[in-house]
This record gives structure tokens, C-alpha cells and sequence, in this order.
């Protein structure tokens, strides 16, 4: 097939489509003319329904990370930086591929491509378990014997005998714990690799695949219902996340005689594990039906008759790509209105790498296009860090476990910000919106994002007290830092056995260090609760129970959530009129890629940087560090106060870039309005009228876009 140039017109997809069995690839025969009876793959709905849970499944396991990331730090010893380069390292292989879609789209048989990409996240959520697989089990109290029970009384206040120092747990270390800590973080990072590139096929494929034989006027309404159920994967993960949460990390392997840990015990790992073998099989399940659904398949003939009830839908899921054929002028032909896009095809790779950079350039010259852009990448750095690091910040801030944490999130500020996202969807459907009311729309989302963000900086506590840790970062404990009551004891400078001594709320970071010498199980119905008695450093010598003390903010975090979600609202409703803006703001031939363009920028420039940047500044707030093997390894506690004001300020900074972008696309607008009507009364005034013209006369009328 050669370029589509000179006076003979190639059949388009639509029509080869109709045309039957000439046309196919190769000249053989479709499956329709062999049995009178069509297969039940050759029909649209069911590919519909098909990509719907496989882009569900698929959005699931890739958003499942996010919620467990915490557990993951403490279980592997990450620190904030190395966690949230794990989670953004998934963009890098999709970034990497995701350009050559536009190229290979209709040379390959799209369904197979999908489900062979399908498969590839499926391995991939399977790779990400072997770490837990090949790790030993997991040990919470690393002071007592292997072959002893946790929390032995090593953790204890024992006396020091004049040869005794106190105990290192170090010793443990060698070249090979060393050499398999590194195989464990560098199978996660390649699993989350794999995962971006088995992406890269799915949604694009799957969106052409249904606008090439959905019936005109349908294939709005399945977009509409694809974006719709698959908008729900993240939701779906959060609360995945917060039931295997739950579960001990090693309920596959559990010691004999139980565990003495509760979910409130900041040693506590939850089953993070379980979810992406669960996400993965789900995956996989999806997968199957691709490998049977026809290269190409006969085009819909029917409208539905309840179409129009969705109209609002529909109008949110055309402004993720290029318009439908629907709304397609008569005289518009497809090669007109998709310009490289329709060419790309025709081109070897060789030339398409030629030609795209010219593209890129010509699309980032247009000013709407470029501010729009700068504008989404803010929010979408924004979104990056709070999705990834919001569950560690509510664990932290007001002492929920991981498992209520993800609930939250799941359960209130995913639901609100797919509100925010069909809101705007029927605002600019309804209203028939312009340009210049689409950004009039965008800008006061993003400054009522802002204001309803400025009350989260005081909803939160310092740091309670911590025997023997100095609030600044950086500061190790060391024997000369702890209380005096403990010196008789042969305490590990690195253990890691939290209590609260209720009557002061200060904490200590182990039995020993409180002065403890014995430990106390009380055996309930339901769980078992640890108290150490005997405590010389506690007023009455006790008990005081296991676990870390209690926030004294625990009762904001509800109306903290509340507020993020209903920021997530209306910052949310900019998405379908931000898109809009980019869909109008560049040259009818460049749409297609500028949608393309414009996703490879947001990934580069925020999808990836954003949560190091966010995982850094974290770290920075941190005031004791876990050490392993001589190196520094999870944050065990945060200054509070610190840790607020820089998560929230990254977010506000963010908020504030999206507002002066979306004020200078009104600001860019308004001129290019003002410009056109002066231009346009210029044209429609003759040399003997513009003399006569008073100056009220001169100025034109206000141009609605």
C-alpha cells in the first residue's frame, strides 16, 4: 500500500470494514464468509465489555504498589527517595514506547498485541512476589536468637556485666545479605518495568479497535462506559490494599506459637504480597478472550436507542483523543483530520523518527497547547505524590494503620475525584463551552483547589515525646543520648521495639531502654496484648503496653480526608475542559499526536520526577533512621510538624503552578480574541468606511469562541 497521494482514494477503515472480504489483509477470507453464523467475538459489545475489566485489572495491579508502599519500605528497608523511584519506574518503559503506537497501530493485529501486553503485566504482578518468596521470614524483633521466639527477652533491661557491651544486631550482616538485599530491590525494579511496557498496547489499541467498528454514533457511548468502569481501578487497589493489609506478611509460613504483633504496631507488615498475585490472576483472566477476538470485524450496523442518555459520559471520553466519527463534518474526509496520524502508517520507522520531532516542534509552538500542558503537569505531580505518599502521611500524622489508611483513600477522595471528573465532563457538554469558558472553568477549579488545600497545614500534631532522640535530622541514638535510669541495662542501640508510657505520652524506643525487666501477655478472645513491667524509667515502674503512643489528632483525620477529597473534586473538573483546550489549540492534522505528545510530556516531566521528589523531601523530615548492615535503611519517626508543612507545601506549590498557567491561558485567549475581532472588522470595513468610523464605532464586538 503506498502513501495515500494523487487522485485515487484508498478505502478507509470504516468502509473496508463494510466492504467485507476483499479487502482483508493477505486477500483471505473472513471468518463471516466460511460459516454463515458469526462468531461470538465479532461484536463490538463484547470487546467492549472485554477492555473495560481488562483495563480495570490492569489499572489495579499497576495502582496496588501505591497503597502498600509503606509496607513495602518497612519490610525491604527503603527509605522515602528509593520507594517513590520504584513506584514512578513503571512511566520509564512506557514512556519509552508509548510514541511508536501511532506508527505500529494498524500494521499489527490489535487485539493479539493487547493480549500479549496483557500477559506481560500479568508476569510481571507475579515477579513482583518473588521477593517475598526468596527473602527469609520476617523478624520485627531482630535482638532474639533465630531459634527463639520474638520479642524474647532480649529486648529486655538486662544487667551489664563488666566484658558486656551493649548488643549490635549487625553482627548478622555479610556480603551475601548484602548481595541478596540488592537481587530483592532489583527484581521489584525490573517487575515494575515490565509493567509499563505491557501497558503501551492496552489503552490505545483498545480505544482505536472500537472507534474502527463501533457504529458512529455508539462508539462515544463506549468510550464513555470503558472510561467510566475503568476510572474505578485505582479505587479497586486501595481497597485491595487495605483488606491484604490485614493479613501478616508471612501468613504462608507463620511461626510456630503465633505472633504477639497487632495492626497498631508500627513493626507490623501486612500481606503485601497477596494483592498482586490476586491483581495479577485477574489479569491473566482478562487476557484470555484478546487471542480469539478477529483482526478486524464486520462494522456496526445499528445505533443503540438509549444513546443520548449518556451524552455527558461521551463527551469525557472524546476529549481523551480525537474526535469521534460522529461528529465528523460530511466534508471532512479522515485523512484530513488526522493528518500525520493517517500518514504514519505509510512511513518506515526511519521516517516516522524524522518526521515526529518536526511535529513535536511545530505542536509545542502554539502557546494554548504549551500553558495547558505546563498546567496538567503540575497537577499530575501533584496527583503522583499524593496518591503514593498519602497513606504513609495518615499513618504517621494521626496513627492509623496502613489498612484504615488505604480505606480512606478509597473510600472517600477516589469516589470524590471521579465526581470532579464526570462533573466536568457535563458541564462542558451541557453548557457548550468554549475556549474561553473552558479556561474561565479550569482556572477556578485550580484556585478553589488551592484555598481548600491552605487549612491542611494546621490539621496536625507535633511529634510526642521520644526518650533519647534529638528532633534533627540526621541525629543517630547513641548511649549518651538515652535517660540515665537505663544505663544499667544492655540495651541494643539499634532494636526496635517501641512502648508508650501512657501517663506522660512519651515513648521509648524498646523495653530496655524504658528500664523494663519483664514482659506480661494478657490473653483476650480475639488478640493477645502485650505489657512490660518493672520499668525503671516509668513513673511506678508500670506496666506500660507494647506499641507506639497514640496521636492526639487522631479525630481530624476524617475531616482531613474530607477536605483532600473535595479538593480532588474541583480539581477534577479541569480535566475534560483541559483537554478540550489542547484538542482546540493545536492544527485540525496534529490532534492525534499532540494527544500523544502531550501524555509523553506528562510522564517525563511528572509521572516520573514527582514522587522522588516528593519521597526526598520526606526523608528530610526524618529524625531516627532503622541502620542495616552499616547503611541507612527505613525512617522509624518523622518530625510531624515538619513532615506537613513540606508534603503539603509540594502540593501547594503545585496547586499554585497550575493556577498561573491556567491564568495565562485566559490572559493568551482573551488577546487572541481581541486580536481576531479587530482583524475581522478591519476586513469588513472599507478604506471610505474606516475614515468615516467614530472611535465607539471602531471597537469590535466581544468574540464568543
Amino acid at each position: 500500500m503506498g502513501p495515500r497521494i494523487g487522485p485515487v482514494q484508498m478505502p478507509d477503515k470504516e468502509t473496508k470494514a463494510m466492504m467485507g472480504t476483499e479487502d482483508t489483509p493477505g486477500g483471505k477470507a473472513s471468518p463471516d464468509s466460511q460459516d454463515s453464523r458469526p462468531s461470538v467475538f465479532h461484536n463490538i459489545k463484547l470487546f467492549v465489555l472485554c477492555h473495560s475489566l481488562l483495563q480495570l485489572a490492569q489499572l489495579m495491579i499497576s495502582g496496588y504498589l501505591k497503597s502498600s508502599i509503606s509496607t513495602v519500605e518497612k519490610r525491604f528497608g527503603l527509605s522515602s527517595q528509593t520507594s517513590g523511584l520504584l513506584a514512578s519506574f513503571n512511566e520509564v518503559g512506557n514512556t519509552a514506547l508509548i510514541v511508536f503506537v501511532s506508527y505500529f497501530g494498524s500494521r499489527v493485529h490489535r487485539p493479539r498485541m493487547i493480549g500479549c501486553g496483557a500477559v506481560l503485566v500479568s508476569l510481571a504482578g507475579l515477579l513482583m512476589t518473588v521477593p517475598h518468596f526468596i527473602s527469609e521470614p520476617y523478624r520485627y524483633d531482630h535482638t532474639s536468637p533465630e531459634d527463639m521466639p520474638q520479642d524474647f527477652k532480649a529486648s529486655l533491661c538486662l544487667p551489664t556485666t563488666p566484658t558486656q557491651t551493649p548488643a549490635i544486631s549487625n553482627g548478622s550482616c555479610s556480603s551475601y545479605t548484602e548481595a541478596r538485599h540488592l537481587t530483592v530491590v532489583g527484581i521489584l525494579f525490573l517487575a515494575q518495568t515490565l509493567l509499563g511496557v505491557g501497558t503501551v498496547p492496552i489503552q490505545p489499541f483498545g480505544i482505536s479497535y472500537i472507534d474502527d467498528f463501533a457504529h458512529n454514533s455508539n462508539s462515544p457511548l463506549y468510550l464513555g462506559i470503558l472510561f467510566a468502569l475503568t476510572i474505578t481501578g485505582p479505587v479497586t487497589a486501595y481497597g485491595l490494599g487495605s483488606l491484604m493489609l490485614r493479613l501478616y506478611v508471612d501468613i504462608d509460613r507463620m511461626p510456630e506459637g503465633g505472633i504477639s504483633l497487632t495492626t497498631k504496631d508500627p513493626r507490623w507488615v501486612g500481606a503485601w504480597w497477596l494483592g498482586f498475585l490476586i491483581a495479577a490472576g485477574l489479569v491473566a483472566l482478562a487476557a484470555t478472550p484478546y487471542f480469539f477476538f478477529p483482526r478486524e470485524m464486520p462494522k456496526e450496523k445499528h445505533e443503540l436507542h438509549f444513546r443520548r442518555k449518556f451524552s455527558a459520559i461521551a463527551s469525557s471520553a472524546v476529549s481523551k483523543g480525537r474526535k469521534p466519527p460522529s461528529e465528523r463534518s460530511p466534508g471532512e474526509s479522515p485523512e484530513k483530520q488526522d493528518g500525520l496520524a493517517q500518514v504514519a502508517p505509510d512511513l518506515t520507522v526511519i521516517q516516522f523518527i524524522k518526521v515526529f520531532p518536526r511535529v513535536l516542534l511545530r505542536t509545542l509552538r502554539h502557546p494554548i497547547f504549551l500553558l495547558v500542558v505546563l498546567a496538567q503537569v503540575c497537577t499530575s505531580s501533584l496527583v503522583a505524590g499524593l496518591t503514593i505518599f498519602l497513606p504513609k502521611f495518615l499513618e504517621r500524622q494521626f496513627s492509623v494503620t496502613a489498612s484504615y489508611a488505604n480505606l480512606l483513600i478509597g473510600s472517600i477522595s477516589g469516589p470524590m475525584a471521579i465526581l470532579g471528573m464526570v462533573a466536568g465532563g457535563v458541564l462542558v457538554k451541557c453548557l457548550h463551552l468554549g475556549p474561553m469558558r473552558c479556561s474561565i472553568l479550569c482556572l477556578l477549579g485550580a484556585l478553589f483547589s488551592l484555598l481548600l488545600g491552605l487549612p491542611l497545614f494546621f490539621m496536625g500534631c507535633s511529634t510526642h515525646q521520644i526518650a533519647g532522640i534529638l528532633h534533627q535530622p540526621g541525629t543517630q541514638p547513641g548511649p549518651g543520648l538515652f535517660p540515665g535510669c537505663m544505663e544499667p541495662c544492655s540495651c541494643a542501640s539499634d532494636d526496635f521495639n517501641p512502648v508508650c508510657d501512657p501517663s506522660t505520652h512519651v515513648e521509648y524506643i524498646t523495653p530496655c531502654h524504658a528500664g523494663c525487666a519483664s514482659r506480661v501477655v494478657q490473653e483476650t478472645l480475639d488478640k493477645s496484648q502485650v505489657f512490660y513491667t518493672n520499668c525503671s524509667c516509668v513513673v511506678g515502674g508500670g506496666p506500660v503496653p507494647a506499641g507506639s503512643c497514640d496521636s492526639a489528632c487522631s479525630h481530624l483525620v476524617l475531616p482531613f480526608m474530607f477536605l483532600v477529597g473535595l479538593g480532588a473534586t474541583v480539581a477534577c473538573v479541569t480535566n475534560t475542559p483541559s483537554f478540550m483546550l489542547i484538542l482546540r489549540g493545536v492544527k485540525k492534522e496534529d490532534k492525534t499526536l499532540a494527544v500523544g505528545i502531550q501524555f509523553m510530556l506528562l510522564r517525563v516531566l511528572a509521572w516520573i520526577p514527582s514522587p522522588v521528589i516528593h519521597g526526598s523531601a520526606i526523608d528530610t523530615t526524618c529524625v531516627h533512621w532503622a541502620q542495616r548492615c552499616g547503611r541507612r535503611a527505613v525512617c522509624r519517626y518523622y518530625d510531624h510538624d515538619l513532615f506537613r508543612n513540606r508534603f503539603i507545601g509540594l502540593q501547594s506549590f503545585f496547586k499554585t503552578g497550575t493556577l498561573v498557567c491556567f491564568a495565562l491561558v485566559l490572559a493568551v485567549l482573551r488577546q487572541q480574541d481581541k486580536e481576531a475581532g479587530t482583524k475581522a472588522t478591519a476586513c469588513s470595513s472599507g478604506p471610505e468606511q474606516q475614515l468615516l468610523m467614530s472611535g465607539p464605532e471602531k471597537k469590535p464586538e466581544d468574540s464568543r469562541v
